[in-house]
């Protein structure tokens, strides 16, 4: 099976910013001749299927501007320059619902768009949670929901839960339990 690269010849930083970075690379093709490509840097984020002994799932709902819409997730968040995705997973459970996990899995990594950006988003499954106090950040409003697993997946096959981290996370825990 023949492996198809496309080599870099140039690179023009268009966009620095707190979340993401875009930049426009030329490169060569296979057969030689030369392309664009429009890439989202992004460093990457961890999102945790928070689950209790009771089969309940634990998800928050917030506003989201880019669709304009409220949108039921699991607790996630991106991570620092350098940020271990363990401890970012902690964090963000923590700062989001205010639990704290006895036990953090990381079940796997995927790429939420390879066609245009580099995000990679780490899951985690949490379990033996404790409730403490949320802490989220300042210009987080959130609201913590808590059901059962199996109305989640009702929810997603319904279009209730539309987003795409929690799709797949949600998905991994019914292929697991």
């Amino acid at each position: 099976m023949a492996v198809y690269v496309e080599k870099t010849v140039s690179s023009d930083k268009i966009f620095s910013g707190k979340i993401l970075n875009l930049r426009v690379d030329t490169v060569e093709m296979p057969d030689g001749s030369t392309a664009t490509r429009e890439i989202v840097e992004h460093h990457g984020a961890v999102a945790v299927a928070a689950v209790d002994a009771e089969g309940m799932i634990y998800l928050v709902r917030q506003y989201r501007k880019p669709v304009e819409e409220v949108l039921l997730e699991i607790p996630a968040g991106k991570l620092e320059i350098g940020e271990d995705a363990v401890e970012c997973a902690h964090r963000e459970l923590l700062e989001e619902t205010g639990l704290k996990a006895e036990s953090l899995e990381k079940v796997f990594t995927y790429y939420t768009t390879p066609g245009f950006t580099t995000e990679a988003i780490h899951i985690f499954v949490a379990s033996g949670l404790t409730q403490y106090e949320a802490q989220p950040d300042e210009d987080e409003f959130l609201d913590l929901v808590k059901l059962p697993l199996d109305e989640a997946y009702a929810m997603i096959r319904s279009g209730e839960i539309k987003d795409g981290k929690s799709i797949v996370a949600l998905q991994h825990l019914k292929l697991i339990r």
